[in-house]
């Protein structure tokens, strides 16, 4: 049995199942990343809630596995040379699985590199531009009386909503045939800008009929679903 007593987390966020893969999380857009390909991919796994509005993410245990306070990180008991991995960053995370199983990611090194591109484009650019237009929009900057905050951030989201539709154009996925790590880390932010943050008619979502028939499809898929869940306050 794998001994997770090293790690502080698990002193807060105690494993009932040590030998599995051990996940620190809720279901945000970047949390459900991590269970989502854990949901995919089949591998065991014990969800651990972490409750960031009561900045649990912020509590000496979790910060010890990730200073940086965010969600999801992992525990690997089975990590490379067979020694215990602890892991932050779910793009990071996203990568090391889809390594780790040889899933959702491709073999041919010229298709790997062009997913891992569209994986730091949802990184860089996606989550963080929808993630302003949800602040400005639906939480505590809704408030704010000057409005060109939210106006940048919606033109900049509907030019990423565009980038995004153009690259969707006669694929089924980011990568064409291939459903991948591109569309795990994407999925659950392009439904949260038009359900959790309210702002499908803002940012002119169904504008973008690529994106939209592609969204539908990855919210069909079971392990969607069910990783989108995971893991909840209820």
């Amino acid at each position: 049995m794998a001994d997770l007593s090293g790690f502080p987390i698990a002193s807060r966020w105690p494993a009932q199942h040590p030998d599995r893969i051990q996940l620190y999380s809720l279901n945000t857009p970047n949390g459900v990343k991590a269970s989502i390909l854990l949901e995919e991919t089949g591998l065991p796994y014990e969800a651990h809630l972490v409750d960031i509005m009561e900045n649990e993410s912020h509590l000496p245990e979790f910060l010890a596995l990730n200073p940086n306070g965010k969600i999801p990180a992992i525990i690997d008991p089975d990590g490379p040379g067979g020694k215990p991995l602890a892991l932050f960053e779910s793009g990071a995370i996203l990568l090391y699985l889809a390594d780790k199983t040889g899933k959702f990611i491709p073999d041919d090194a010229a298709a790997r590199w062009e997913t891992i591109q569209w994986v730091f484009f949802q990184m860089a650019s996606i989550g963080p531009m929808f993630g302003q237009v949800g602040f400005f929009n639906k939480f505590a900057g809704k408030e704010y009386e000057d409005k060109r905050p939210l106006q940048r951030y919606v033109k900049e989201s509907k030019r990423l909503l565009g980038v995004l539709d153009g690259r969707l154009a006669g694929r089924d996925w980011i990568m064409g045939d291939a459903y991948t790590i591109a569309d795990i880390a994407t999925l659950g932010w392009v439904d949260n800008l038009i359900t959790f943050y309210e702002a499908r008619e803002l940012v002119g979502f169904d504008d973008f009929g690529n994106v939209a028939a592609w969204l539908q499809r990855g919210l069909a898929r079971p392990a969607v679903q069910q990783g989108l869940k995971i893991p909840s306050r209820g």
